[in-house]
């Protein structure tokens, strides 16, 4: 009876103390970036500013390099699914899902990063929409340095691309190169490389970074800065996951959320600076276009803007408000 009575009593105490105990949070990151790359070491600085806000209730792992093994177009699904509770997604990746999305790539609709800026200030409501739509939250969305061209040889004049196989990351890319009369080949990053060392591509349109991650140098020998494509990467977490959290952690990690965004695109422009002279270091030829070519590559450019439009008729008004914003 003694005993009976004890356990109830510590019983009890246990349920009260229960009351009184927040449950730590623990969620997985899936990030397909190494280490080296800057959008993972934004990635492990918004994880660890989230355990510091929310004093170590929320704690969260960043696996990178693909180690969950979630490749780069199965990011916004995964996350919409459950497979991982928060992941960092490229956002060009994700048309198949929701062809919306494809806006910011359209070939020089936004080359600078004051335009691209200006052109999520009318894209990001829709992109926090079709996040929604797919049980999910962008916290925050930081762009690339802008698409160069990788290739065995210099890109003078559009003739230099002529049957070049290329590497694309999306629809918008496929056919901007098919329009230029290369020949590309839309792949994930994952693939990139192994299809380099194999002969299966001979160039690729990607950042300074995604260059150095994947040691370009060893496989081609010109980088020309087209700066063709705008490329941006979303941290987005489950709704249901989100939801679960307590109120007041959810306001704090929203707040820091839009402090840091500001601080990761100040990070993409030093980044590409850093990163085209590592190119260069290591044997690299890297050039801009001439005035003339990318006079050229516009014109090229211009009637995919409206095959989009015609294609993806929900992204007009966004296209139309930028676009008046901007002057045009």
């Amino acid at each position: 009876m003694k005993q009976g009575r004890i356990f109830a009593a510590a019983t009890a105490i246990g349920i009260s103390l229960g009351a009184t105990v927040v449950a730590e949070t623990n969620w997985d990151m899936s990030i397909v970036w190494p280490d080296g790359n800057f959008h993972t070491q934004n990635a492990m600085k918004f994880a660890d500013a989230v355990r510091e806000a929310t004093d170590g209730d929320v704690n969260i792992t960043v696996h990178s390099g693909g180690a969950l093994g979630i490749k780069g177009p199965e990011g916004m699904a995964a996350v919409r699914d459950g497979l991982v509770p928060i992941a960092e997604i490229l956002l060009n990746q994700q048309v198949g899902e929701a062809p919306v999305v494809g806006i910011e790539t359209l070939p020089y609709i936004a080359s600078t990063t004051a335009d691209l800026a200006l052109l999520h200030k009318f894209f990001r409501p829709k992109l926090d929409e079709v996040a929604a739509s797919m049980n999910q939250k962008v916290l925050y969305m930081v762009p690339w340095p802008g698409q160069a061209v990788y290739a065995p040889h210099p890109i003078n004049t559009l003739d230099d691309l002529k049957a070049l196989k290329i590497r694309v990351v999306d629809a918008n890319g496929t056919h901007f190169f098919e329009a230029l009369g290369a020949a590309p080949l839309q792949m994930p990053w994952g693939e990139v490389v192994p299809s380099l060392a194999a002969g299966t591509i001979e160039g690729v349109t990607t950042s300074s970074s995604s260059g150095v991650d994947g040691a370009f140098w060893e496989f081609t020998d010109y980088m020309s800065t087209f700066n063709w494509q705008a490329s941006s990467n979303i941290m987005s977490v489950n709704l249901d996951a989100w939801n679960a959290l307590e109120l007041e952690h959810r306001t704090a990690i929203e707040e820091l959320s839009k402090k840091l965004e500001g601080e990761f695109w100040l990070n993409s422009v030093a980044e590409d600076a850093k990163k085209i002279a590592t190119l260069e270091e290591n044997g690299m030829t890297v050039s801009a276009p001439s005035p003339e070519l990318r006079a050229d590559l516009l014109e090229m450019a211009l009637p995919l803007w409206d095959a989009f439009r015609d294609r993806v008729p929900e992204a007009a008004p966004v296209i139309d408000a930028y676009l008046k914003a901007r002057g045009d």
